[in-house]
């Protein structure tokens, strides 16, 4: 481990104003499951932070709050395992259930942080993956005061998030679900606990028969989770008979662009990936 100052404010202010200090010579832990790993194994010693604050202290950041007029509001602090004891997540937000679910190892889920897995901006992020699915915003608070950013304008590149080096990631805010919506996720992986070599997640608003409106996530696809609008474009104003959801999954190859890795290959991700959306979609749908 190399050696780092570590900084332990006792509120948010205080947390805001290393952070304007110091700037791009610290980094935040909340959870600590990926920033310990990356300080372990950087392959970029002169990347390495000079600090390393810890957020521990600093109070009423751990929460998970549900308004049906607001939707749900998760704090900073939020373990992963918090979502899945929380019985409004799983009524409303089913998709972000399903993902918190089979995230890692119970020990993970109990320390990680859900705004910790969207500030790790991978590409293989199961609750990110989810989160862009269903839409909503993030709230960084810094000198200036609150700033708040669309999921859709979140994710940069890999591992580069909106978040400015002088602010903290406060609380994420998911929309409260309108009447007739439905989300599923889905994952594929070599075994149960590994990071995921696919992954997708939807929200379809439906109307009887027809689908209204829809988000599709997919993730190890891109440098970041992808939002596939045209495949989204398949589904809008059509019943998802068996022909429209073959020609939405036949839509997912042309805007992907997955690579090989350790995990999978591009090729077997370009094969399946509109297979997996097809069935995570009968999956929001009640159809088995």
């Amino acid at each position: 481990m190399p050696e780092f100052d570590l900084l332990l404010p006792q509120s948010i202010p205080e947390a805001v104003e290393l952070l304007a200090t110091h700037g791009g010579r610290i980094t935040v832990m909340a959870g600590g499951t990926d920033v310990m790993v990356a300080l372990k194994f950087s392959q970029q010693p002169a990347q390495l932070p000079e600090y390393v604050m810890s957020l521990e202290y600093v109070p009423g950041l751990a929460y998970v709050l549900y308004d049906p007029a607001k939707g749900l509001r998760v704090g900073a602090k939020a373990t992963v395992a918090d979502l899945l004891e929380s019985p409004d997540v799983k009524q409303h937000y089913r998709s972000l259930w399903d993902a918190a679910q089979v995230f890692a190892t119970g020990q993970v889920r109990n320390t990680a942080t859900v705004l910790g897995n969207l500030l790790r901006a991978s590409p293989a992020g199961d609750c990110s993956c989810a989160i862009y699915a269903i839409g909503g915003t993030v709230a960084f608070q810094g000198r200036a005061g609150r700033r708040e950013v669309d999921i859709d304008d979140f994710w940069i590149s890999y591992g580069q998030t909106a978040r400015q080096p002088d602010e903290l990631a406060v609380e994420l805010v998911l929309p409260p679900p309108a009447a007739g919506t439905h989300s599923a996720f889905r994952r594929l992986t070599r075994t149960s606990e590994d990071l995921a070599k696919l992954n997708v997640a939807v929200q379809l608003r439906m109307s009887g028969e027809t689908c209204v409106e829809a988000r599709v996530a997919m993730g190890c696809v891109a440098p970041t989770p992808l939002r596939l609008k045209q495949t989204e474009a398949q589904l809008c104003g059509k019943a998802l008979t068996a022909e429209v959801l073959e020609r939405a999954a036949a839509a997912v190859a042309g805007e992907i662009s997955p690579i090989d890795d350790k995990r999978s290959t591009a090729e077997y991700r370009r094969q399946v990936s509109g297979v997996l959306l097809r069935r995570t979609i009968r999956q929001a749908c009640g159809v088995a």
